[in-house]
């Protein structure tokens, strides 16, 4: 009897340890700095840096890490595009594809930017860790002592560049 209340304990502390953390099927698009954008990317005038992404707030909510195969970014922004999945319905090969949530990485330069796209599938599995979680915050922790969870943005601004 003392055996099964103790995996009962450890069933409850795993699922609430694990409550923050989900992944996802998703396509993933990359945008940068546009030529005479200034610094500020997103309409409340947070600064967006390498680390940062767009998603749409209702499925992944800001504050939150997307964990990428090479690096975990904050979610910090959203768009259009990324809300109705444009990318998504319009290279999707299969059901699956076309379904996908749709991930907008930010990058400083375009260069880092098409470099990466080009090296990394369009569609690919990723992490997403829940806001105030502590898997979040050993990860952002171990990745960029720096790195601030708390940047809201709303949207990025059309002057930006993308690559779809």
């Amino acid at each position: 009897m003392g055996l099964i209340a103790g995996v009962g304990f450890v069933l409850i502390f795993a699922c609430q340890a694990l409550a923050g953390e989900h992944s996802a099927f998703a396509r993933i698009t990359v945008y940068w700095h546009g030529e005479g954008s200034g610094e500020h990317a997103s309409w409340n005038g947070a600064r967006l840096r390498d680390g940062h992404c767009a998603v749409d707030p209702k499925k992944i909510p800001y504050g939150s890490k997307v964990v990428f195969p090479d690096a975990a970014c904050v979610a910090v922004d959203s768009g259009p595009d990324v809300v109705n999945r444009k990318a998504a319905r319009s290279c999707g090969r299969n059901s699956a594809e076309r379904n996908a949530i749709v991930i907008d990485r930010f990058f400083d330069t375009k260069q880092k930017a098409l470099a990466w796209a080009k090296a990394h599938p369009h569609f690919m599995t990723v992490r997403i860790l829940a806001p105030g979680t502590n898997q979040a915050t050993k990860l952002v922790a171990a990745k960029n002592p720096r790195s601030s969870p708390t940047i809201i943005a709303s949207s990025a601004t059309t002057s930006w560049g993308r690559m779809e």
